[in-house]
């Protein structure tokens, strides 16, 4: 058995490698366990709320050296195609994951990390302790970040609730090269689903939808799914019938789960969406993962440092922190999504938009957060 680090962390995405460096830049000894290799592309709307900049900043995280396409405005559209359009308060970013998760990852290892391509097979707690297994080796830590995502086999050795129930979503993501606004995310509504896009570096246009599972296995394939569902919201099918596909063929993951999940279980400290998973038509799932990262680091320094006197103050910390930050704008995702499978409660809220401009914007900051405070 090794124990060698102060801290292990279960899963390289955003929330995981953020949290891995911000413990190494204040002096802990991490070790990550990504069972995937870099770089890779992965199923997300690759749009990051300009909040996370400071704290980017701050991890010496200089994005812009990736050329992320800034965005500032927000487009909405009905099934039928009525539109609302809105300025972001604070605007954002497209940068995939493909380039922004290796970035990342890169720094770790120049800070000192210990990366282990591995996957994880348990994790038990006795004696104050950690005891991880990999298929392949045995470690033991302190603490332990658990970030390993939306769904993962560690999620059922923990047993946790939302795992045993089905899920009726299913996402599908590709890139494109095709005409699309440079500064716009667009959010087009269609029966059973939802799909955003958004341009991201190089001039290419990010396309991932969430959609009904009920719906989408009436269908033999993407393809005609894409074309009798879809292209029923013709600015949707304006942007896939001129887009060329840049995969081989898109991805997709199914049963995603939007119900409550707990911050802290097994005395692991949960960040990103092994926390809680935002709907992805809030379009700011990438910046809640990193902001969680920095609440976990922080307190996890103050446990090493002496400033938090147990394991128990940590998690009541943590788990406070989490409600604090994330709480309302689960809630306020979980609520929107609701609405938006209503189609004549979609086509009044968009009439009510066009009539009020003002009132889109203020939808937009209950699904984001201020810009992070570093101090």
């Amino acid at each position: 058995m090794k124990t060698n680090s102060d801290v292990v962390i279960i899963g390289g995405g955003l929330a995981g490698l953020a949290g891995a460096l911000h413990l190494s830049q204040k002096g802990l000894t991490v070790t990550l366990i990504e069972k995937s290799g870099y770089p890779r592309h992965k199923v997300c709307g690759e749009y990051v709320s300009n909040e996370i900049l400071p704290y980017l900043h701050w991890l010496n995280a200089d994005i812009s050296k990736l050329h992320p396409a800034p965005i500032n405005k927000f487009e909405f559209t009905t099934r039928k195609g009525k539109t609302a359009f809105a300025n972001l308060p604070l605007g954002g970013f497209g940068i995939s994951r493909y380039q922004l998760d290796n970035f990342l990852y890169q720094k770790a290892i120049a800070n000192g990390c210990i990366i282990i391509k591995e996957m994880v097979t348990n994790v038990a707690f006795d004696n104050d302790l950690f005891t991880i297994n990999t298929s392949n080796q045995v470690l033991s830590s302190k603490i332990v970040l658990g970030a390993f995502g939306k769904r993962s086999n560690i999620d059922q050795v923990l047993s946790r609730d939302f795992f045993v129930k089905k899920s009726p979503w299913l996402a599908v993501k590709a890139h494109y090269y095709g005409v699309f606004n440079n500064d716009v995310v667009a959010l087009h509504n269609f029966k059973g689903g939802y799909c955003g896009v958004s341009k991201v570096e190089n001039d290419i246009i990010n396309i991932c939808y969430l959609a009904d599972y009920e719906t989408f296995k009436q269908y033999k394939n993407i393809e005609e799914y894409q074309r009798n569902v879809l292209y029923e919201n013709k600015h949707l099918k304006n942007v896939l019938e001129n887009s060329t596909l840049l995969f081989d063929k898109p991805l997709t993951i199914s049963q995603i789960s939007f119900d409550k999940k707990k911050p802290v279980e097994n005395h692991i400290l949960m960040i990103g969406d092994t926390a809680g998973l935002i709907h992805p038509l809030c379009g700011n799932g990438m910046a809640m993962a990193i902001h969680s990262a920095k609440i976990a680091s922080e307190l996890v320094l103050d446990y090493y440092s002496g400033k938090i006197n147990s394991r128990e103050e940590l998690e009541k910390s943590y788990t406070k922190q989490w409600k604090k930050h994330f709480g309302k704008r689960l809630l306020m995702g979980r609520l929107l999504a609701r609405v938006l499978k209503n189609k004549t409660i979609t086509n009044t809220l968009v009439a009510i938009t066009v009539a009020l401009p003002a009132l889109l914007p203020a939808i937009i900051k209950q699904t984001h957060g201020k810009p992070i405070a570093i101090h």
